[in-house]
């Protein structure tokens, strides 16, 4: 049987240069974290233009198998912050399993 699953949200984005952020509010209908082993924002786009979506992003699926949160390819947290590592988005709800 199938069951629906709630998305944690992004409760904080710390990329101002993304084009999904908004006022430290990522506003892309859903985010994709990691390579499998970073947890890197997949959805990042750098760009001064932003996009103006009435809504808040959450977490459509989490590739790094090795954080303590992630549940068969799913975040299993409420709701997760972004900030920056090398310029470019990172989860850093991230904890390694």
């Amino acid at each position: 049987m199938l069951q629906t699953i709630k998305m944690p949200v992004v409760s904080e984005c710390a990329i101002a240069e993304c084009a999904y952020n908004s006022n430290k509010s990522c506003h892309a209908i859903a985010i994709t974290i990691g390579d499998g082993n970073r947890p890197m924002c997949d959805t990042f786009f750098k760009s001064s233009r932003h996009g103006e979506l009435n809504s808040i992003a959450g977490v459509g699926a989490c590739k790094v198998f090795i954080c303590r949160h992630n549940n068969n390819l799913e975040c299993s947290m409420e709701s997760i912050r972004v900030g920056s590592e090398q310029d470019h988005g990172k989860c850093m709800t991230f904890v390694a399993a």
